[in-house]
């Protein structure tokens, strides 16, 4: 008190030694208060600007923590210079203005606002500092928070401004409140992404639905890429011809969405193919076709097998294994599909762990469709296309070994024709 009164008695010295007849009570007092206030907040702010906030900056930049350089970097201490000239705007007015002037009322009320907006977006930043340090961790792989650090930032945002509203127009906060439940079906309708947003960050983070860097599809947007954000109302994914989709959070909730975050954990991705074989190129194997097929490495134990199989079969059963109707003998798809799936047991670039097989499909009037299920131990695109390529490569030119033809149209076509031709030209 007796400071106030002394700073108060030292600044009306001064102004009578410019005005001697000048009494605290005349407008003129005041507006020179004011200007006085008002120059001496502005020269503290940049004294805190040009003097402290260097010696923080150097400080912070010396220390191996991250999470003060990121309040550095996020503007955290330049935001709080800011209290410094609004603390002395509220502390000295009531001093040096009397309490029935009005500007003493509009400087108090301008001071306190300017604190709170200024205290306001230092919480801004302390929260994107949260937010970046999280996202450094290896927490941000379980769970995102980008849509409640965005929930929380609108929270005091909201806050702030019935604050500010019921400083101006001198009111109790919760006389505010209450008015504004007249309009809350305008606020639901105003916030509605928001709050289905919310909503679905809530599910999201609880069942670990989505995390930024899972790759997703939406055939409905169009969508398949990688999540760079999940926000608070937008969903950003980078598809991989380089373009940014933005969607409604809530999307990733509501609508039919692929996450391959399971084939990315698993260790392998799915290959799943089929070649059509030509039907009339199916046909049971001779001595002449299994002693050639006996020379492949993969399946020479499997031929040499099914021939002692077979044999003991002909014999318990009494059969005589030239007798075409009655015998049992190998085929050269069947063959072939042995052959497959040993040669995929033995590439270096499959997952033996997961599942493997090559299958038939229902005969179709494409052919025999003749599938093969695996998983490449490499999961970056371009190498599983290669991986697949590869495969398919080696099936394609193995056919022919096998006295198998693929499928095409065209060239089944000509040569049903060429062989008519044949008979033709015989005849």
């Amino acid at each position: 008190m007796e400071v106030s009164s002394s700073f108060r008695e030292t600044f009306v010295h001064l102004v009578n030694d410019i005005f001697p007849e000048l009494t605290t009570g005349e407008p003129l007092f005041n507006v020179l208060a004011t200007s006085a206030i008002l120059l001496v907040s502005v020269v503290i702010y940049v004294i805190a600007r040009l003097l402290i906030r260097p010696q923080i900056a150097r400080i912070v930049y010396k220390s191996n923590n991250v999470w003060d350089n990121a309040l550095q970097e996020y503007g955290f201490f330049r935001r709080l210079m800011h209290l410094f000239p609004a603390l002395f705007i509220y502390i000295t007015t009531p001093i040096l203005i009397d309490e029935g002037a009005v500007l003493r009322g509009f400087l108090i009320k301008s001071a306190q606002l300017y604190m709170l907006y200024s205290g306001l977006l230092a919480l801004y930043a302390m929260l994107s500092t949260v937010e970046y340090v999280y996202n450094s961790s290896s927490l941000a792989k379980r769970a995102p928070i980008t849509g409640f650090i965005q929930v929380t930032k609108l929270a005091f945002a909201i806050v702030t401004i019935l604050l500010s509203i019921s400083l101006i127009v001198d009111r109790s906060p919760l006389l505010i409140v209450s008015g504004l439940t007249a309009i809350a079906a305008v606020l639901l309708l105003i916030f509605r992404d928001t709050i289905l947003g919310f909503v679905a960050g809530i599910q999201i983070a609880a069942n670990r639905m989505f995390n930024t860097g899972d790759w997703i599809s939406m055939q409905k947007y169009e969508v398949d890429g990688e999540i760079k954000e999940i926000g608070l109302t937008n969903v950003k994914v980078q598809n991989w011809d380089k373009t940014i989709s933005t969607l409604p959070t809530y999307s990733l909730t509501t609508e039919a969405v692929k996450n391959w975050r399971g084939m990315q954990e698993s260790g392998g991705r799915r290959i799943k193919r089929a070649i059509y074989l030509d039907i009339h190129s199916i046909k049971l194997c001779d001595n002449d076709m299994l002693e050639r097929f006996s020379k492949i490495r993969y399946i020479n134990d499997y031929i040499e097998k099914k021939k002692n199989e077979l044999q003991a079969y002909h014999r318990d059963s009494s059969i005589d294994e030239s007798d075409l109707l009655n015998s049992r003998r190998l085929t050269n798809v069947g063959t072939f599909r042995a052959y497959l799936e040993a040669y995929l047991r033995k590439h270096p670039h499959i997952n033996q762990e997961l599942t493997l097989m090559v299958r038939q499909l229902p005969p179709n009037e494409l052919g025999l469709p003749l599938e093969i299920y695996c998983f490449s131990a490499r999961q970056d695109w371009v190498d599983y296309e290669k991986v697949q390529a590869d495969i398919f490569d080696h099936v394609i030119a193995m056919l022919d070994p096998f006295d198998l033809r693929a499928y095409q149209r065209d060239s089944h076509l000509s040569s049903l024709h060429l062989a008519r031709e044949v008979e033709k030209t015989s005849g």
